[in-house]
């Protein structure tokens, strides 16, 4: 299906002016030096994510500005300024320090979506240290490694979670201190010669404290990614990347200093940390926070209530969103709503037509990815909308479709999408994986891994991604992280997971498994491999298992999910010439 060009709106039609006018006419002879100036250093000429997000804004005039309106589960509702967010931040910073942790210590976060996580953030990146989220629904395993591969020295976490990954702590000598926040005095807590209480660390330490002297340089935040092969790895980013961070909040998602700021992201992904905590506050503009999971009607409710004006959500948030229905969206006030953007997978075309009727204006498509560390391609307020396209680069930043060789090709035609090194949000390197991280570049390119064309107006359409790498509900599942779990059953002989389309999630994992000898494959095998996959990944284990009596290989033994998502789909096998006989 064709889907028509959404016209730019007119000049009297657009809520605010946004930042950009014209794409086109920004990218040239566009410099970053000018963002660095626009933002400002730490005096004496340092720079520190922290003290621009926060610090910068409570020694100013916006100390009294709502910087934060949180939400819990139940509706309970908490506020803070920009000098509540500083004293905050300063008190478990000198706490931390207490600990021992020094700059470039690895501090992890463990927590529900609760202020303490943001306090807890920003006061690491103060002490110069390298801060590492983790997403709250994980099981043991995913943080297990994390932990490890990072050589995490303090994990920051609450007693539920805790109790979660007991089982692992043992194989973690480096991590130091583990500090335990109740928000519930009623909450137990949990015994281990390591574990500290949060509120008693923060309770009587100074709300004063000079930031740790850190360079644009130095490494400020860690997010793992998944890979085809081996465990994810870390890609580490240097406070630099919030020039990038922070001119992207204006151009894309189009902020200004009275906007109501709403990012669905958790902090465990790049997104969460990027769009939920780096480019509102270094823009200095109040956000809501919600703890609860998705509700269509409770979604539309904080919308309503806060007065929301931009928005920040996922593709398959807004698929449903789709799946509710119109008339709720109509039965609420939504009249604050002037920009609405998505990002963490393609967003399909019905999608961005759906935002025209429900919310009266189109709904954004940008992309990038946990090693850009920022938004790289989109579609912004001032350009029409091509729906399913990703837009257009942003100033500074050179992106390219690319051949086998790395050499760019001609509009329109399918090839490997690439970036040009140097913007200021890139990653540098994969933590304790140097080699890896150069694999990543050829013939002067970064390549993401993605596989896209660009149209003769510079419009980019994503295609699909180069490796089997899983992206559910824009999550990026790898492979080997999954059949390792699976295969430590002591049923399983062979294990292979590939991702199956699917229309709200994107994609879901789905398993192939062959079984030892002396194993039948029964309901009751499928279900006890499901929870020992569920007990040990939890949010990315596999949705569906199907037993094989063997997993086709190539006839050095490696298993081919190419054929097997092929086989899966109905599509053509491709070349088998390799297959095992």
């Amino acid at each position: 299906m064709t889907y028509p060009v959404l016209p730019k709106p007119a000049s009297d039609q657009m809520r605010v002016r946004p930042h950009i006018a014209d794409i086109d006419l920004a990218r040239q002879g566009f410099t970053w030096d000018a963002v660095a100036k626009e933002l400002g250093w730490l005096p004496g000429g340092d720079l520190n994510k922290a003290y621009l997000c926060i610090d910068r804004h409570a020694n100013g005039p916006l100390a009294s500005k709502l910087a934060m309106i949180w939400e819990g589960k139940g509706g309970e509702e908490e506020r803070y300024t920009f000098a509540d967010l500083k004293a905050e931040t300063n008190r478990i910073a000198n706490a931390l320090a207490q600990l021992g942790v020094k700059k470039g210590d690895r501090v992890f976060l463990f927590l529900d979506r609760v202020p303490e996580l943001y306090f807890t953030f920003f006061a690491a990146l103060k002490l110069g240290a390298v801060i590492g989220p983790l997403f709250s629904a994980f099981g043991p395993d995913p943080v297990r490694d994390r932990l490890q591969d990072s050589g995490a020295a303090v994990l920051v976490t609450q007693p539920d979670l805790l109790r979660k990954v007991e089982g692992i702590l043992g194989d973690l000598p480096a991590l130091k201190h583990i500090v335990v926040l109740r928000r519930n005095t009623a909450e137990q807590p949990v015994a281990n010669r390591r574990c500290q209480d949060y509120a008693a660390l923060v309770r009587g330490a100074s709300s004063s404290f000079t930031i740790v002297p850190t360079s644009y340089d130095d490494f400020s935040v860690m997010h793992y990614t998944s890979g085809t092969t081996g465990k994810p790895k870390g890609a580490v980013h240097r406070h630099l990347a919030i020039l990038q961070q922070y001119a992207t909040g204006k151009w894309v998602l189009d902020l200004h200093p009275d906007d109501i700021y709403w990012c669905t992201a958790d902090p465990g992904w790049v997104t969460g940390t990027s769009y939920g905590m780096l480019a509102p506050w270094s823009n200095g503009v109040t956000q809501v926070i919600s703890q609860a999971g998705f509700s269509a009607r409770g979604w539309y409710q904080t919308i309503q209530k806060h007065r929301v004006t931009v928005w920040y959500t996922a593709p398959t948030a807004i698929r449903m969103l789709m799946k509710a229905g119109e008339a709720l969206p109509a039965r609420h006030d939504l009249s604050s709503l002037r920009h609405i953007c998505s990002v963490g997978e393609p967003l399909n075309p019905e999608a961005v037509m759906w935002g025209m009727k429900a919310f009266k204006q189109p709904i954004h498509d940008n992309w990038w990815q946990t090693e850009t560390g920022a938004i790289m391609i989109a579609n912004y307020a001032s350009m029409p909308v091509r729906p399913g396209s990703m837009g257009k680069p942003l100033p500074g930043v050179e992106a390219a479709v690319v051949d086998a060789y790395g050499k760019t090709t001609t509009p329109g035609t399918e090839g490997d999408l690439a970036l040009r090194p140097g913007w200021p949000s890139m990653f540098q390197t994969y933590w304790n994986n140097r080699p890896l991280y150069e694999s990543r570049f050829r013939n002067g390119w970064y390549i993401t891994g993605d596989r896209a064309r660009m149209d003769t107006d510079g419009y980019f359409w994503f295609v699909g991604r180069s490796d089997d790498v899983i992206n559910t509900a824009g999550h990026k599942v790898g492979p080997f992280e999954v059949e390792s779990v699976l295969l430590e059953h002591p049923a399983v002989a062979e294990a292979a997971v590939i991702g199956k389309p699917d229309p709200l999630a994107m994609e879901i994992v789905k398993a192939f498994v062959a079984l030892k000898d002396g194993y039948q494959p029964t309901d009751e095998l499928r279900h006890s491999i499901m929870q020992h996959a569920r007990a040990r990944l939890q949010s990315i284990a596999p949705r569906e298992l199907e037993f094989r009596p063997s997993l086709p290989k190539t006839r050095s033994g490696k298993i081919m999910r190419r054929l097997l998502k092929a086989q899966e789909l109905g599509l053509p096998l491709g070349d088998t010439s390799t297959l095992e006989e």
